[in-house]
């Protein structure tokens, strides 16, 4: 392993593409720390010693801005507008049949897609920001909290004032849009997915500290243990999938013969990643938002009682409906997702087109039909598998009293198991096309 990794920093070309990489990833850790103007840093650094205030509504967009959210820096909106654009364009292809139709015409309408993609992402950029300023000048962005601190986090509550924070944000969503781009084209690896990678395991160490300090070296022990278990069942369902036997007919163009191969169709056993994560925390998250803003008592001086029952099960997640909910949606999302990302008409229809077939089933329909059921079956125990694997952080949070971004759990283990895979991929064959043998054997 050690000659390999040693062969990766002897090859010119790889070890510049490495160094550009680390040096862009430095440059975005940098400005998750630089606060935004008029910003009473002391006062942040203050709320977010108290580890109660990091389990509000807004743990997991601070989760993907690797802790600089709640800190109002100038990248604090992390990368979470460029993944909501992307999903948003992905499902709008559903809709919008001039989106599909660009999306099929190759490169050339792919670039339409990701220009269209950048402009919303400024657009929700925006949006976000102002929404962020808002709550951060209103007090509530910790949460109801008793510490005058995280009530006066702004040293300045001027119209000009929250405008420049708003530009700032914006400009810093931008740039980080700009980083993963220069990442994707000059370095290794997909540049966004590298970001969010960094992200998330910038904030491992403090969380594994919190876990040391609270519950002992016992526990910090068992929390390693359970997670180096976790890591391997996530690779081992990941790199899982079911492949489904296609052969290709022989047929002759002028004298010459095409086609008679065998090859097959990978379906995974996740083909939807960390989507319904993200769908299912975003839809639970709505009750939560909106109840926040009825906190206001009436004139016996109580609160409305659909306000306190939200407040009780669906907003710190400690509780199993909460558990169930999340569960249920994920699962539901999953199956969603599945069905507009992989369509059995086209892919039959693409076989049908070039000769191909399935043994043992007719082209055409019947192959679609097939399709479908096979990724029904499949998608089974793979929306399972992200419930359960979403719902370990939410457990640990109940049993062991860490904070929502619980290190080997949830979204941050499958982001980071899966962008670290696909990097490592990435090297091995470019370490394959120099030398004829890869990072991997």
């Amino acid at each position: 392993m050690f000659s390999a990794i040693a062969r990766v920093f002897r090859t010119p070309d790889l070890r510049r593409k490495i160094a550009f990489t680390l040096g862009i990833i430095v440059l975005y850790r940098l400005g998750a720390h630089v606060p935004s103007p008029f910003v009473d840093f002391t006062n942040v650094q203050e709320c977010l010693s108290d580890s109660s205030n990091t389990q509000g509504l807004l743990s997991l967009v601070n989760l993907f801005s690797g802790g600089a959210l709640l800190k109002l820096s100038i990248f604090a909106l992390g990368v979470m507008p460029y993944i909501t654009a992307t999903i948003i364009v992905q499902l709008l292809r559903v809709v919008i049949p001039h989106f599909e139709t660009l999306y099929k015409e190759g490169q050339a309408g792919q670039a339409r897609l990701t220009q269209y993609t950048r402009y919303l992402t400024i657009a929700l950029a925006l949006l976000q920001s102002t929404t962020l300023v808002t709550v951060a000048r209103s007090g509530q962005l910790f949460g109801t909290t008793s510490s005058t601190s995280c009530s006066q986090l702004l040293t300045n509550d001027a119209w000009w004032a929250q405008l420049l924070m708003i530009i700032t944000m914006t400009a810093g969503t931008g740039l980080i849009m700009w980083f993963a781009e220069l990442v994707t084209e000059r370095g290794i690896g997909n540049g966004m997915s590298l970001l969010i990678f960094t992200s998330i395991a910038a904030q491992f160490p403090s969380e594994m500290w919190t876990i040391w300090q609270s519950r002992g070296f016992e526990t910090f022990l068992l929390v390693i243990l359970v997670g180096i278990v976790i890591v391997a069942l996530v690779v081992f369902v990941e790199q899982s999938q079911r492949r489904i036997p296609v052969q290709y007919a022989k047929r002759m163009v002028g004298r010459r013969t095409y086609g008679g191969t065998n090859t097959y169709i990978p379906i995974k056993v996740n083909m939807a990643g960390v989507v319904p994560v993200i769908f299912a925390s975003s839809l639970l998250y709505i009750p939560a938002l909106i109840a926040q803003f009825n906190q206001t008592p009436d004139a016996n001086g109580e609160v409305a009682g659909w306000v306190t029952w939200i407040n009780n099960y669906l907003t710190k997640g400690d509780h199993p409906l909460y558990w169930l909910l999340y569960f249920l949606l994920i699962v539901g999302f999953t199956y969603f997702y599945v069905a507009i990302t992989f369509n059995p008409v086209d892919v039959a229809d693409n076989m049908k087109k070039y000769g191909g077939f399935i043994p043992g089933i007719r082209a055409g329909r019947p192959t679609a039909e097939y399709l479908d059921y096979v990724l029904t079956r499949i998608t089974l125990p793979g929306s399972i598998y992200l419930g359960l694997v979403a719902l370990i952080p939410l457990i640990a949070l109940s049993t062991l009293g860490a904070s929502s971004s619980f290190p080997f759990g949830g979204t941050s283990i499958l982001i980071m198991v899966g962008v670290g895979l696909e990097t490592v991929k990435q090297i091995d064959a470019q370490l394959q096309q120099r030398h004829y043998e890869g990072l991997l054997r």
